[in-house]
């Protein structure tokens, strides 16, 4: 299940629960195609990986959040965005049209394999 960040406490609560496991969250907008796709090779990955870790922050709906993420993450923001935190550190992202579920798989299976 995707889970929505529109939080300090949900990002934190992301970051502290990177500390155990492998957690994904995509950074979307809901006006851009290119953000739709993503979205929805974000849900198919969800639909293939139901126990990972994911989430989902609006960044229209929140920017104030996800400029934030951004600042902390050390990664500058982008739209559609996707980012894997590990350790409570982002190990990976990708933006816009590299967003796949091929990247996805073979980005966790890094992380986990360290």
């Amino acid at each position: 299940m995707i889970k929505d960040c529109e939080s300090r406490q949900d990002f934190d609560q992301l970051v502290q629960n990177s500390q155990k496991h492998p957690v994904f969250l995509l950074k979307h907008s809901t006006r851009c195609p290119i953000s739709g796709a993503a979205w929805r090779a974000y849900q198919r990955f969800a639909e293939t990986y139901p126990d990972i870790d994911l989430w989902r922050v609006l960044v229209i709906e929140n920017k104030q959040l996800s400029s934030q993420i951004a600042l902390e993450a050390d990664i500058r923001h982008q739209s559609p965005q996707i980012l894997l935190f590990h350790e409570g550190n982002v190990v990976w992202n990708e933006s816009h049209y590299s967003i796949k579920e091929d990247a996805m798989r073979e980005a966790l299976d890094e992380a986990l394999a360290c």
